[in-house]
């Protein structure tokens, strides 16, 4: 009777590399290896499994009309973020045979894509958080405000977008620097081909030579394709308007499985969520 394989669909595709054995390195498929978003947003250190942010409104000062006037005291609006702390995992085996086979030892190259797995996940985690709903102090979901929507779904990303965007911002007086702007390959060829980022007045020769644009109209741009996996658009904020809370940062572990025929076990883990702290501070673009 044949033995079951103990991880369907796992590392039974090592035995492509066997005839390839005679390469000198391991050859990744296409995929985004570092986290892209992560330095975009606040962090904090979770060291509980709900995360809270308090939130302080906005308070004017009060008039003194007289000398000794009685003191008073303002009672500054608070409310709270919450989010939960969940736990990520990769993990794949390599056989002993698998090892002998090659030339090349996989497995510091599977750590490798292991890590980036975690990575694309803390970007997913990010932008989730983002457009979807936030949670406030008594566990009521907060949804995305519609007032901060702009653009047209399937009119592609435009100008007048990205300025509506930034005159959002500008109006809820959100700071100037630190601001994002999180866009995809199709949405960075819309803004490319635009006349205004095209004109040598107002981008330089070398950002269009690398068919890229790094900054604009005051927003850091980042180019990642899972800001439209699931939806299409675009991404602006700042970064204080989105937290990202790490419990336990990006582990990786090989180990030994006696259970699984002494096989080398790759894993990672990450522990984190994110929230949407202002929605004043996050717009979203459809295109």
């Amino acid at each position: 009777m044949p033995i079951p394989d103990p991880m369907p669909g796992g590392s039974s595709t090592i035995d492509k590399a066997f005839v390839e054995a005679f390469k000198s390195n391991c050859i990744h498929l296409s995929q985004q290896h570092p986290s892209r978003l992560r330095s975009t947003v606040t962090e904090m250190v979770v060291k509980a499994e709900v995360a809270n942010v308090e939130r302080l409104g906005v308070q004017e000062a009060v008039e003194r009309t007289q000398r000794h006037t009685p003191t008073v005291v303002l009672d500054i609006p608070h409310s709270r973020r919450r989010f939960p702390m969940q736990d990520w995992y990769w993990a794949d085996l390599i056989d002993r045979e698998d090892e002998v086979r090659m030339l090349i030892h996989p497995k510091s190259e599977y750590a490798k894509a292991a890590a980036w797995a975690m990575n694309r996940r803390i970007d997913r985690t990010i932008i989730e958080a983002a457009t979807g709903d936030a949670t406030d102090g008594d566990g009521n979901a907060v949804p995305f405000n519609p007032s901060m929507i702009v653009g047209s779904a399937g009119a592609g990303l435009t100008l007048d977008a990205i300025l509506e965007a930034k005159e959002k911002l500008d109006a809820n007086e959100v700071d100037s620097a630190n601001r994002y702007l999180v866009l995809n390959s199709k949405a960075m060829s819309d803004l490319l081909s635009t006349t205004e980022v095209s004109s040598s007045d107002f981008n330089t020769i070398k950002a269009l030579v690398r068919g890229e644009v790094s900054t604009w109209l005051g927003f850091s741009i980042i180019h990642t394709e899972l800001v439209a996996e699931d939806t299409a658009q675009a991404l602006a904020y700042h970064k204080s308007g989105l937290r990202l809370g790490v419990g336990l940062d990006i582990t990786a572990k090989i180990d030994v499985r006696p259970d699984v025929s002494y096989a080398t076990q790759v894993f990672a883990s990450w522990t984190g969520g994110a929230t949407r702290v202002e929605e004043e501070k996050v717009v979203q673009i459809l295109i």
